[in-house]
């Protein structure tokens, strides 16, 4: 693309396809869920705009890439960067050293709130004399068993911290240093 600034080191987020949780609004951490037929028709879709070589995503400027350890994100890494050569061949478009599988990006911990809908926390949490002047919020009062904000923001700090380290001394152009997150929410 002609107009992507290339002395700009960039992160993008790629956010996994849809699940079946997903699609009815449950708190998937852990769980480790596939993505559905539609959600591998919207990575595809992605994939076919956004990434191969001269598009906004460049295979060839990436420098690193992090995926999250479940299968929801490791099969839309696969998704948006498997088979895209210019010859049509299967062979990955990103080298294996630069791809790291890791827990600090994985979607937050949920805890006992795993596979719920958010009425059925504030329900439980009501039932049990919690939260009654005011709703469950995730970013308040974290997961019972689970995560906390605080946890959370620790380890995306971490990545943030080696993100940074990647990219400082490629800020004026001097070499392309794009980074990809293959991750959820969080």
């Amino acid at each position: 693309m002609s107009d992507v600034d290339a002395s700009t080191p960039r992160v993008f987020l790629a956010r996994h396809g849809e699940t079946e949780w997903t699609k009815n609004g449950r708190y998937t951490g852990s769980t480790d869920l596939e993505l559905t037929p539609h959600g591998v028709k919207q990575v595809k879709g992605t994939a076919s705009q956004l990434v191969g070589s001269g598009k906004l995503i460049d295979p060839a400027r990436i420098v690193r890439v992090w995926v999250s350890p479940r299968k929801r994100a490791l099969q839309t890494f696969g998704l948006l960067f498997n088979g895209l050569n210019d010859s049509g061949g299967n062979s990955p478009t990103i080298p294996e050293d630069k791809i790291t599988i890791t827990e600090d990006i994985a979607e937050w911990d949920y805890g006992d709130y795993e596979g719920l809908l958010v009425e059925e926390i504030r329900s439980s949490r009501k039932e049990r004399g919690l939260d009654q002047d005011i709703a469950w919020n995730i970013w308040r009062d974290g997961c019972e068993g689970g995560e906390s904000a605080q946890q959370a923001t620790e380890r995306l700090d971490r990545l943030i911290s080696d993100i940074r380290k990647i990219q400082e001394s490629r800020m004026h152009g001097e070499k392309a240093a794009d980074v990809v997150l293959t991750t959820h929410y969080l």
